[in-house]
């Protein structure tokens, strides 16, 4: 059986490599909601590592839901990004930082 620490450090890099990509890469949108998918599967890792070590199906359940979200905000996301694309012809953030309502 593997041990939890092995987890809980898959789960730390995986979160910083998402929290460096999103301070490294600012002009990118696409890759920075990359990141944000990155850290969240991180903290599914740690939710099904505690589950596992608890013998509690809790941690599982709120992996659900979490992919659940995120999949919705990916969704969202790509779409907005569409549509900014098409009236900017750019994804670049120091570009769309001019929007008005």
């Amino acid at each position: 059986m593997v041990p939890i620490s092995h987890y809980l450090m898959l789960a730390a890099i995986l979160f910083a490599i998402g929290v460096t990509g999103i301070f490294l890469n600012r002009k990118n949108v696409i890759l920075l909601l990359m990141c944000i998918e990155l850290m969240l599967l991180a903290v599914n890792f740690n939710f099904i590592a505690f589950s596992r070590m608890l013998d509690d199906v809790m941690g599982q359940v709120f992996v659900f839901f979490i992919l659940t979200v995120a999949a919705a905000e990916a969704a969202i996301g790509l779409a907005i990004l569409v549509v900014l694309f098409r009236a900017r012809q750019s994804i670049n953030v120091e570009d769309l930082d001019t929007l008005r309502g």
